[in-house]
């Protein structure tokens, strides 16, 4: 009896035994397989940063090629916009001469003392009739956010904006100092609202001096007076009266540089004076095409 009890209690133990190393296997294989698994889980996340920062690079790639597809863009535009020199400013007639081989038919339409109250309508009508002209500005005439508003949509309508002195002063009557700040203020103020200093310089009065003509070239601009103009001269204040003397005044030649301003009359016979020169077979100039 007491043998038996010796056996039995011998196989129990055995028993234990044997579930106690069953256990540690289990627990051994549970720790190995979240091992397993947080290995796994941190190669996945180890692979997807790692597709995210291809993807952020393949983006800057494609980032960067697009700008210089832009740039290049951009370029070409510029260099699109550039048109050829085909006429100059004849310095002793003022007129509009022919650099090579352009046709020598052309007049240039130019409107002076802009912006004061119709040089808009003025640059609207002249859109319409799809031809090209000079606005040339003086700086007073800017004294408000609105009037530099007109500038500037006279400016995109496509037309060049010229600098014709901030006063309206005969610069003979001026120091050195005045005359370039006369000339020079009004290019700050021409760049400020189109982005663009003027290319074209007319004095007032046609009143030039040495002086100035220096100032102006510093500044690159063109110098320019004219043939004729009559809208000033109380006899040509009407529609009819202006538009007529403009078409068929005998100074009207191959090159020859109109002189008009802001004025009503002008203004009212705009699109008479283009058409009744278009008649005649004169083209009008290109203030683009001039050097």
């Amino acid at each position: 009896m007491r043998i038996k009890s010796i056996f039995a209690l011998l196989l129990t133990f055995i028993f234990l035994q044997g579930c106690a190393t069953d256990n540690e296997s289990n627990s051994a294989e549970e720790v190995n397989g979240q091992a397993s698994q947080e290995q796994t889980e941190s190669n996945n996340h180890s692979e997807l940063e790692k597709q995210d920062r291809e993807e952020e690079e393949q983006a800057e790639g494609m980032n960067e090629e697009e700008e210089e597809t832009q740039s290049a863009a951009g370029s070409q535009e510029a260099e699109s916009k550039e048109v050829e020199k085909q006429y100059q400013i004849n310095e002793n007639t003022w007129t509009v001469d022919p650099i090579s081989d352009a046709n020598p038919k052309v007049a240039l339409l130019t409107i002076d003392d802009a912006p004061d109250a119709h040089a808009l309508k003025m640059a609207q009508t002249l859109k319409k009739l799809d031809v090209k002209a000079i606005f040339f500005v003086n700086g007073h005439l800017i004294n408000s956010p609105e009037k530099e508003d007109v500038i500037k949509e006279i400016y995109d309508l496509g037309f060049a904006i010229g600098n014709h002195t901030y006063g309206h002063n005969n610069l003979k009557d001026l120091s050195e100092e005045e005359q370039k700040q006369e000339i020079v203020k009004v290019n700050d103020m021409v760049e400020e609202i189109t982005g663009e200093r003027p290319r074209f310089f007319r004095a007032p009065f046609g009143s030039n001096t040495d002086y100035s003509k220096k100032v102006a070239a510093e500044e690159n601009m063109t110098i320019m007076n004219w043939t004729y103009g009559y809208d000033w001269e109380q006899e040509y204040q009407t529609k009819e009266a202006i538009a007529d003397i403009m078409v068929n005044s005998p100074y009207l030649n191959n090159g020859a540089n109109l002189l008009m301003h802001d004025r009503q009359w002008t203004m009212e016979a705009m699109e008479d004076i283009v058409t009744g020169l278009q008649a005649k077979g004169y083209i009008i100039a290109d203030p683009e095409t001039i050097k």
